[in-house]
Formats: C-alpha cells, sequence, structure tokens
C-alpha cells in the first residue's frame, strides 16, 4: 500500500519547487492545482456546472472560461467563493483518488495542496503531512520578487490562508525552506530516504523529522 504524504506551505514557501525535487527523484507527485485548472481549462468538466451557476459573464465570446472575471465575482461574495468550492472540491477529490488507484504500486506519492489544512476532505486523502515552512517576512519578499505584489496584497492573501502556526500544528514533518536551493535539495533527499524506510505498519507511529 502505498504512503501518501500530503505537502503543502503558504505562498511564497516554494512548496512548488520542493514538490519538483520530489518529481526528480522519481516520486509520483498528484497536483490538486493543477487538476482544478484542467477542471476549468477549455472544455474542462467543471465549466457547465460553472456557467449554472454564475452565467455568461464568466466566460469570453468563444466560450472559454474568464479568470479573471470568476475571481472578481469570488473574491466580491463570499457567497459565490463557497459555491465555486463546493462545485470544485467534489471533482478535485475524485480526481485525485482516480490518480492514486493508478500509482499503488508505488512505495509513496507527494499529494501536492496548497490548503491542505483548510480542508479536512484533502487531508483525509494522506497519511503523514509535510509542511515547507518559512517566516512570513520570507514569504512576502518572494512573492513580491516573483509577483511584484505589495506587502498588503501579499498579506491579503495570507490571511485566507491557514496561519503559519496553524500548519505546523498539523504536520508531521517541516521542512525549513529559508535558505539555499542547494540546502533545499539536500533535506529532500533526506525526506526521501526516510519516506521509502516507512512501511505500512509503521507510518502510523512514526516519529515526526524536523529539519
Amino acid at each position: 500500500m502505498t504512503l501518501w504524504i500530503g505537502l503543502t506551505g503558504g505562498i511564497g514557501s516554494g512548496k512548488s519547487s520542493i514538490a519538483l525535487m520530489f518529481a526528480e527523484l522519481g516520486v509520483p507527485i498528484i497536483d490538486a492545482d493543477a487538476i482544478s485548472r484542467s477542471l476549468t481549462a477549455e472544455n474542462g468538466e467543471a465549466l457547465p456546472a460553472i456557467r449554472q451557476l454564475f452565467g455568461d459573464e464568466v466566460f469570453d465570446h468563444k466560450g472559454r472560461l474568464n479568470r479573471m472575471a470568476l475571481r472578481e465575482e469570488v473574491f466580491r461574495r463570499p457567497q459565490s467563493k463557497k459555491q465555486l468550492e463546493n462545485l470544485l472540491l467534489p471533482l478535485i477529490l475524485n480526481k485525485i483518488q482516480q490518480q492514486k488507484q493508478k500509482l499503488a504500486s508505488s512505495a509513496y506519492g507527494i499529494v501536492d495542496v496548497p490548503l491542505l489544512i483548510e480542508n479536512p476532505a484533502f487531508k483525509a486523502e494522506t497519511d503523514r503531512i509535510l509542511v515547507v515552512d518559512v517566516p512570513e517576512s520570507v514569504q512576502i519578499e518572494r512573492v513580491h520578487q516573483r509577483n511584484g505584489f505589495s506587502e498588503e496584497q501579499t498579506r491579503q492573501i495570507m490571511a485566507t490562508q491557514a496561519s503559519r502556526c496553524e500548519r505546523l500544528l498539523h504536520a508531521d514533518d517541516v521542512l525549513d525552506n529559508t535558505h539555499s536551493m542547494e540546502e533545499a535539495k539536500i533535506k529532500v533527499a533526506r525526506l526521501h530516504q526516510y519516506y521509502q524506510s516507512i512501511t505500512q505498519t509503521l507510518k502510523e507511529t512514526a516519529c515526526p523529522l524536523l529539519l
């Protein structure tokens, strides 16, 4: 039976880079964000239900989802955000479960979910939680460098996510990603060996690893 590691971290934590490092080691990655994008891409499975909920206003003249219009609708009306989440969550979970079945022969795999802590249904799909952790000041600086967002804009996004303390409370393992990529690769290699060593019978009692 495959051991599934839930990978999460706040915006600017470098979670996506860590996922790529695991992938380079041959670890299968199930990316919840990629699944969500596929569901809302052209001819995506979720589009008819989105149109039914929000109307033609969130689609362009070619019938493609206008992501900016949908984003504005969601930020303007909390009810719309909840409706969209209720629509997408079961579809994403179903795709995750399908991919897990296809990867059942793997020793372990990664389920990459940005909002893992916020959604118990996603947590239920994992056996352990690995949190990629950095101080808030580092998050703000990285997001500014990457996206050009102001501190206020980044803090607004952070406010919609679990706090750093909440993520750490739920973590089985923590990867401090404050420093260089080279150091992060060393830590990922150590975690890779660690996860490979955990058998199905030991996974419930495995000791947390803090890096």
